[in-house]
């Protein structure tokens, strides 16, 4: 076990008001979350890990998810999405954060969090209601701002997934449903180069679909397929999965050929629905059902490519929600069973480490769930917990020699 070291109120906004500079650009005018009751130093583990609360309001708010990080390029900033009270159309909004001086700037109101996503390069795009009925595609860079619009959705399009953005900034897809009732499912992909959009794929089982670009590779999308999955006739969710469990498969772009991939049943337990792309190598890490050739001890997270092999990645924990570096060598985790451990590990050579406990306590709601990701420096694990007894966004500050022990 991590025993906590106390930090008092105090000493935390001291220590984060002395180091709170002025910014230019931008930032100019964000608001000094440090001195008004922000971010907090709630923990000092006995690694040397230091846990800061970022929020403090009691609002509906989410880190967004854990597959890629959602951070500028220089990992600088990183953005979190929460309920906007005062907002009637738009009535969420994302907020960006400055690592270490902990000073936030709202950076536009949006739909929700679904549609969002992140370039490697630290272009965010999300989705606004406009006049009509029509839904506008916003991009924004996280260190500088400056949101526009590059492309407008006519109505029929809810989008129902976060989206995916590849690394050119040509394709944007995301889950979508645009048949009357709850039987089929589809996959909206928008050309944002040519201006035209276009449904990639339908199925009655892509209802929870994950779509990821892989960074390498801009012509494959890989979409998670919950078999079984179905709504009652006036849509609610009956079930995520039935007992054929979920499985992966790639989308070949534009043309939509599907490459299955040899994860979930038959071939191993089921999927537990949350993968990410390890880097550019073309491999995709995953978490399956931790039991049977797949409980802790022999490894439930897994590294699966389209015509290879299944490899076990890392052992030791019971991995569940997983993201990967921007470079790829090192992935994160959740070890679901309290403490709720943050587990950070070697894509290479299984090589692992305890960031933090994360103490928090799931329920249904996805903001209590750690969804933990590492900033592009390695320096930073942000996550959600609510160990306060409230969902918060909070960030991790690695210990000293952790990622070298890693890596090395």
């Amino acid at each position: 076990m991590i025993s906590a070291k106390s930090v008092t109120r105090r000493s935390a906004l001291k220590k984060l008001a002395a180091g709170a500079a002025g910014l230019s650009g931008w930032w100019g005018n964000a608001v000094r979350r440090a001195q008004a009751g922000g971010a907090v130093l709630v923990e000092r583990q006995d690694n040397g890990a230091e846990i800061w609360q970022v929020t403090s309001e009691r609002l509906d708010q989410s880190n967004i998810y854990c597959e890629v990080p959602y951070c500028s390029r220089d990992s600088r900033y990183f953005v979190y999405g929460r309920r906007a009270p005062k907002e009637t159309v738009n009535r969420m909004e994302f907020v960006v954060v400055e690592l270490g001086t902990w000073k936030q700037e709202r950076l536009d109101t949006t739909i929700s969090i679904s549609g969002c996503a992140v370039t490697p390069d630290g272009t965010f795009y999300y989705l606004k209601k406009v006049g009509g009925g029509e839904v506008a595609i916003m991009r924004a860079d996280l260190g500088l701002g400056q949101p526009r619009e590059v492309y407008r959705l006519p109505p029929g399009f809810p989008v129902r997934s976060l989206g995916t953005v590849t690394s050119s900034h040509r394709w944007y897809a995301a889950g979508t449903k645009t048949q009357p009732g709850w039987k089929r499912f589809d996959i909206l992909l928008v050309d944002l180069k040519a201006g035209r959009h276009a449904i990639a794929d339908s199925d009655p089982y892509i209802l929870n679909p994950h779509p990821q670009f892989d960074p390498a590779d801009e012509g494959t999308l890989m979409v998670q397929h919950n078999r079984g999955g179905r709504y009652t006739t006036d849509g609610k969710l009956e079930r995520l999965v039935g007992p054929e469990g979920a499985t992966l498969y790639l989308l070949s772009i534009p043309d939509g050929k599907r490459t299955e991939l040899p994860v979930g049943k038959p071939h191993t337990t089921p999927c537990t629905g949350h993968e990410a792309w390890i880097g550019r190598t073309g491999e995709i890490l995953l978490t399956v059902s931790a039991s049977g050739d797949y409980r802790p001890e022999k490894g439930n997270l897994l590294g699966v490519r389209a015509g290879g092999q299944v490899r076990v990645v890392a052992r030791g924990h019971r991995f569940n929600h997983v993201g990967v570096s921007r470079c790829g060598r090192l992935f994160s985790a959740d070890d679901w069973q309290p403490p709720f451990r943050i587990v950070i590990g070697s894509t290479r050579t299984g090589r692992t480490a305890v960031a933090c406990e994360s103490k928090t306590k799931p329920s249904r709601s996805q903001s209590t769930h750690p969804h933990p990701y590492l900033t592009p420096n390695l320096k930073w694990v942000i996550f959600n917990s609510n160990r306060s007894g409230w969902p918060h966004i909070h960030a991790a500050r690695l210990p000293d020699g952790m990622v070298e022990s890693l890596l090395s």
